[in-house]
């Protein structure tokens, strides 16, 4: 039980201290999780890549993940509660007075500097799981991209076609592993 709880309040404290929604809260939900050796830097990158590869938000299915892997189905329960219920009830409470104060300058300052704020996060989230994918923490960036060339061209493809057309991530998630089941195996 105690486990449990510990799961439940680990991931109320990220949801209730992430800005920018579920890939916002990637950051600080690693470095939770990581730092209590809960999962370590290459387990969270695979929660976060099967997260990814299923619909839904990243930020109920990760917890759920990390829960059901220290827990079972009861752990990930907890993950998942606490991903979406304290978020859930701020939301309703942000909802009845985010329309009386959203056009305050106080409101309008806050937002000035979260939104940066959170580009940050993403971005050392990003770089924190592209060292594990491309082994960069040990052999460097040259070599890590070099001795993984075909992963450094899945990621350069898709942020190309994420960037300059339409399609959608889901076909490049499905392309992706249809790619690794032939190439990876």
């Amino acid at each position: 039980m105690r486990m449990l709880l510990q799961i439940f309040w680990v991931f109320t404290k990220v949801a209730l201290f992430s800005w920018g929604g579920g890939p916002a809260s990637m950051g600080l939900m690693q470095r939770e999780t990581v730092g209590l050796d809960w999962v370590s830097e290459t387990e969270f990158a695979d929660a976060l890549a099967v997260s990814n590869a299923l619909p839904g938000p990243v930020a109920v299915k990760v917890p759920t993940y990390i829960g059901y892997k220290l827990a079972g189905v009861a752990g990930a329960i907890a993950g998942m509660a606490g991903s979406v219920l304290p978020t859930f009830l701020l939301m309703l409470l942000v909802v009845i007075l985010f329309f009386s104060i959203k056009d305050s300058p106080q409101a309008k300052a806050m937002l000035t500097a979260v939104r940066p704020l959170i580009v940050g996060l993403l971005l050392w989230t990003t770089y924190d799981v592209a060292v594990k994918v491309f082994n960069a923490d040990k052999a460097g960036w040259g070599k890590g991209l070099t001795q993984n060339w075909s992963q450094a061209i899945i990621m350069v493809v898709s942020f190309l076609l994420l960037t300059f057309t339409r399609i959608s991530p889901i076909w490049l998630v499905l392309a992706a592993a249809a790619v690794g089941m032939i190439i990876y195996r």
